[in-house]
């Protein structure tokens, strides 16, 4: 340090004169040069020069960092409270950025309308369909089997017979000697044991033709064998086709020929008979009345034995049917024969000239009694031709629709045989 330094006088010439206990030598102007290292000549208007302590002091006031989010990422390691800040002003910036982005930026994406998609999809194929024969929903493979006629007897000594709940239309008529016969017709149904099976009678010929169906009998009368034949019936004639069929043991000749649905439709298969070209009765949904109007019907078709009753029931809206006083049964399952539709037809009978088989008048109109939903619907039908559909037409002249299931036709010689309460 130069304590006692003195300017020097700029008009003196004399040397510069230094404190004896000055350790630096002074010598002109080198010694000058070397206590002043600033480059200018020190002048008197120059405020004097405060040298700078030597020393740090004992106890320096300590400087406040400033945050530097740049300083923070240059800096290779990170206390523990630094990388909180930086994750948290990272999620701030991310958070700001994403709300910037969706609210100023983003374009909104277009809904897809899902009308136009649906309308692009194929329509899916139903599950089910009304068949063809009932009118109740099936699988639609069921449509395009053929329609199986049996004929199925119905003297004392053949019941309980079997096959006759699974039949989707039933025509019931006299056969000879006021004992009365079922021409039973099946499409979707598939029943294992049917019978027992008897011969054919030309009128029923008349209801199986609009069908297309397929006929299986044991012989026949000589007027309904050879009309079979002129009509070109589907024949499955016993006689000719006896591996169709099986005699049981448990009842006796004429009344033991059964068979099953899957060999006669192995039969019609191998004759050509794979479905059946038809259009079956108008058929609508089940409506069952409030307030049933006939609950007891009674049809006088021959004698006590074949006289058919049914009694309605509202539970399942169908028909409980009896003959000869007793319910009618199934013989394996047991249970009681139970026709959603019950039709009388009202149509004239005659005895053939052989005195034996009887003739009915098919052909034409007649009246009409229909059963269904708990109440009556009288009517007319009609028929035209041996092959036409019968025509069921309501007093208002329009045809009647029946409910799906089971459909019992029965044939009555006059509308007082028709009583219902």
């Amino acid at each position: 340090m130069i304590d006692n330094f003195k300017p020097v006088s700029r008009h003196s010439g004399s040397r510069l004169h230094t404190n004896t206990n000055d350790s630096h030598p002074t010598t002109g102007q080198e010694g000058l040069k070397e206590l002043d290292p600033r480059p200018h000549a020190f002048t008197p208007q120059d405020p004097p020069h405060q040298p700078e302590p030597t020393h740090e002091p004992e106890h320096p006031t300590p400087k406040k960092k400033r945050f530097s989010l740049r300083g923070l990422i240059r800096k290779r390691s990170l206390t523990k409270k630094e990388w909180l800040i930086f994750a948290l002003v990272l999620i701030l910036i991310t958070a700001g950025g994403v709300g910037y982005w969706y609210k100023f930026i983003r374009k909104p994406v277009p809904v897809a309308q899902k009308v136009n998609l649906a309308t692009k999809k194929k329509p899916e194929k139903p599950t089910t369909e009304p068949s063809r024969l009932t009118g109740v929903q099936v699988d639609p493979e069921l449509n395009k089997l053929p329609i199986t006629g049996i004929m199925i007897e119905n003297s004392p000594d053949a019941r309980p017979q079997s096959g006759l709940k699974d039949g989707g239309v039933i025509f019931e008529a006299v056969a000879e000697g006021g004992i009365t016969r079922f021409l039973t017709l099946y499409e979707e149904a598939r029943p294992d044991y049917v019978g027992p099976i008897r011969s054919a009678r030309p009128y029923f010929l008349d209801w199986i033709l609009p069908f297309e169906g397929s006929l299986a009998h044991v012989g026949g009368s000589p007027d309904a064998l050879s009309q079979i034949k002129a009509l070109h019936v589907r024949d499955l004639d016993q006689f000719a086709n006896s591996g169709s069929y099986t005699r049981v043991s448990t009842r006796y000749a004429p009344h033991n020929v059964y068979t099953s649905l899957s060999r006669l439709l192995d039969l019609e298969n191998k004759k050509g008979f794979s479905t059946s070209n038809f259009t079956g009765f108008t058929r609508k949904a089940e409506s069952a009345a409030k307030t049933p109007t006939a609950t007891s019907i009674d049809l006088k078709i021959s004698g006590f034995l074949y006289n058919a009753h049914y009694a309605y029931d509202p539970s399942n809206n169908d028909y409980k049917r009896s003959e000869g006083g007793k319910p009618h049964v199934d013989e394996r399952s047991k249970t009681q024969l139970s026709p959603k539709v019950v039709i009388a037809l009202v149509m004239p009978k005659r005895t053939a000239s052989d005195g034996i088989h009887t003739i009915y008048n098919t052909l034409g109109s007649g009246a009409m009694f229909v059963f269904q939903d708990g109440i009556v619907t009288p009517g007319t039908w009609h028929k035209d031709d041996r092959k036409a559909m019968f025509s069921f037409v309501g007093s208002d002249g329009k045809v009647l629709a029946l409910n799906p299931g089971q459909t019992w036709i029965s044939i009555v010689g006059e509308a007082s045989s028709v009583t219902y309460k």
